[in-house]
């Protein structure tokens, strides 16, 4: 299997890949530059910082935004804000983000210099907003099950990643379990995506590569790409067997010519379909 370079623009901080079925486009964020990227060269630049989208129908998307959620029209080029979270902590941004398969969107917030314990873990479902987790530096990894009772996400400061058993609506219930301690290994999970047999792919930042788990947390596929710093993967395309992957040059001296560019990949693996986002 090989990567191939999707797209020539450089990101400082790529993220938040999306694949939208209506528009039959991906799509990813860049948010150290506060823009978002389509292919075909199309972007939107914001004034403030954007990190991660659900979409809402073919026009609309609900992004995480350093201020909380708004909804930005695609076509008139307009960012509405919906709820503020956290707006009066300018010291934190939203993160990594996905919508869930009950049309509910989870996002994390973090400090914009990884402050320890800074973050949080929200839920937007249907106008009803709650913190489901507090104390977390870097969260990331925000994904979900193809049954969607169980979500997963990590903290990449402490190289761990969770699962937590959700009910029909989407709510956690119980205690969260941990699923991959990955600090042995030196890896870092960053963003990931459900597969479609439901393993756990992961960007892992350092590493240059996506990691598959499956259910039992054991490492089944390692996809290498171009960048030392993935980001987060998306798989998209007609058949859901594309992966696009994000990559950044935050934090590198002298990043060479491959960094912060999306990295396209043909796996082997087929992904599903990101639901839509209920308001």
């Amino acid at each position: 299997m090989s990567w191939e370079v999707f797209d020539p623009r450089v990101c400082g901080l790529g993220e938040g890949p999306l694949w939208h079925p209506e528009r039959q486009q991906f799509l990813w964020f860049d948010i150290l530059g506060r823009r978002l990227l389509g292919e075909g060269g199309a972007a939107w630049t914001f004034d403030r910082a954007v990190t991660a989208a659900g979409w809402i129908d073919r026009d609309r998307l609900l992004v995480a935004t350093e201020t909380g959620l708004a909804v930005l029209d695609l076509q008139r080029r307009t960012l509405d804000p919906l709820l503020a979270v956290e707006a009066d902590r300018p010291e934190t941004r939203s993160n990594d983000g996905r919508a869930d398969r009950q049309g509910g969107f989870w996002f994390g917030t973090m400090g914009k210099e990884a402050q320890s314990g800074a973050g949080s873990l929200y839920r937007y479902h249907r106008g009803r907003i709650e913190r489901l987790v507090e104390g977390l530096t870097i969260p990331n990894a925000i994904c979900f099950s193809p049954d969607g009772r169980t979500a997963y996400y990590s903290d990449t400061d402490r190289q761990l990643v969770w699962t937590q058993r959700l009910d029909a609506e989407g709510w956690p219930v119980g205690e969260r379990e941990l699923f991959l301690d990955l600090a042995d290994e030196g890896l870092n999970p960053d963003g990931a995506v459900i597969d479609a047999e439901g393993g756990f792919c992961c960007a892992a930042w350092g590493a240059g590569a996506v990691l598959r788990f499956d259910a039992r947390g054991r490492q089944t596929h390692r996809l290498a790409v171009g960048g030392r710093q993935p980001s987060c993967p998306a798989f998209g395309g007609p058949e859901f067997d594309r992966l696009l992957v994000t990559t950044a040059t935050e934090g590198m001296e002298d990043p060479g010519p491959g960094e912060g560019l999306p990295y396209l990949l043909r796996p082997g693996l087929r992904g599903l379909a990101e639901p839509r986002v209920t308001l």
